[in-house]
């Protein structure tokens, strides 16, 4: 089990995504709790509205699913 974080800068400054994961069979893992990430965003609707942070959520696992992290930890798991 672990934790990763991702991040990125641009000129409006810094943004990071966290959360925990587990290795649920030998190479295979996933997010702990996929309800449980850590952010300094926050998404609004197109008229400006702050989503809640539970729709908000969904939004951001969305995102983590298209992220490349689960071979990154696998890769990392393999040469531990």
């Amino acid at each position: 089990m672990g934790s990763t974080v991702w991040g990125g800068f641009s000129k409006d400054g810094e943004a990071g995504l966290a959360w925990d994961w587990v290795e649920v069979a030998e190479g295979v893992v996933a997010m702990a709790d996929p309800m449980s990430l850590t952010t300094n965003l926050q998404l609004v609707t197109s008229d400006g509205q702050v989503l809640p942070a539970i729709a908000a959520a969904l939004h951001f696992n969305q995102f983590v699913r298209r992220l490349p992290w689960q071979d990154e930890v696998s890769r990392l798991l393999r040469t531990a």
